[in-house]
């Protein structure tokens, strides 16, 4: 069996099992309309929020399988589809125009459908969509439901994170940069210096991180909490630059940074930098 989580800036988390179809859209319901009963019933229409105006009403169909995700694209709209966390010059990255239809791969993928977002008036970017596909044993009939210990109330506990606005978050911020944007294929992780620069372009000031040394400390602080014992610091191998690549890739992953946080940091130092009137 299969699971396909459907996440994005702005868009609620949409789980879909095998056998269901989502269908989505800037305004994609009345797409169900045209579809039987039995259909109907396995079926689900998301609205992309921000849409353009340009965009079409339904501009794909996600169908889940028993072994296979699948993709039908429908709208005028063209579209972007990578594996997000492949490694560098591995991923895979296909255009998907109107009538195409593709395999997703296990793993995440991203849909980024070009000027597909409208900012403001006339003011549009690109509009990312993330399809994390997995695969799923069936419970076993009759399995017991998870209990708590005793003395525990159940609740869940929130996920270790990073405080936002710190130094270390600022710095995997940039470092996950790549894979928040969907421009994962970038030739190779930022430099030190380049972290120094885009921390003191979002926030003004970078503690002290035009030391490299700084910024090493604070990207180890950020691997040991992103990948706990499977620490790549701690395990040793591999280039620095392979293991630079790798958290930045994790930090996006287990949502240390997400591209919520990056665009309201953008979205700050684009207000602080305009110049008064």
């Amino acid at each position: 069996m299969l699971r396909v989580t459907l996440r994005g800036g702005g868009l609620p988390t949409v789980v879909l099992g095998t056998g269901e179809t989502l269908w989505f859209g800037r305004a994609p319901h009345r797409a169900l309309d045209d579809l039987d009963a039995d259909h109907q019933l396995r079926a689900t229409a998301l609205a992309l929020p921000l849409c353009a105006p340009h965009v079409s009403r339904v501009l794909g169909a996600l169908e889940v399988g028993e072994e296979i995700v699948r993709l039908r694209w429908r709208g005028s709209t063209e579209a972007q589809l990578s594996s997000l966390f492949d490694a560098p010059g591995g991923a895979r990255r296909v255009t998907v125009t109107e009538g195409m239809s593709a395999l997703l791969d296990e793993g995440e993928n991203a849909l980024v459908v070009l000027r597909g977002r409208e900012r403001e008036a006339g003011v549009f970017d690109d509009l990312q969509v993330v399809l994390d596909v997995a695969s799923q044993d069936p419970e076993p009939a009759g399995a017991p439901p998870d209990r708590a210990l005793p003395g525990e109330d159940g609740a869940t506990a929130p996920a270790p994170r990073l405080e936002a606005q710190t130094r270390e978050w600022f710095v995997a911020l940039a470092l996950a940069e790549p894979w928040l944007t969907g421009t994962d294929d970038y030739p190779r992780p930022p430099s030190n210096r380049e972290i120094y620069e885009r921390v003191l372009g979002w926030h003004g000031y970078a503690w002290n991180l035009d030391r490299s040394q700084r910024v090493d400390d604070s990207i180890r602080s950020i691997s040991r909490l992103a990948f706990g014992p499977d620490d790549p610091f701690l395990l040793g191998g591999g280039r620095a630059q392979n293991v630079r690549f790798a958290i930045g890739r994790r930090a996006a992953e287990v949502r240390l940074v997400t591209v919520e946080d990056l665009e309201r940091v953008e979205a700050t130092a684009r207000n602080r930098n305009v110049p008064p009137t």
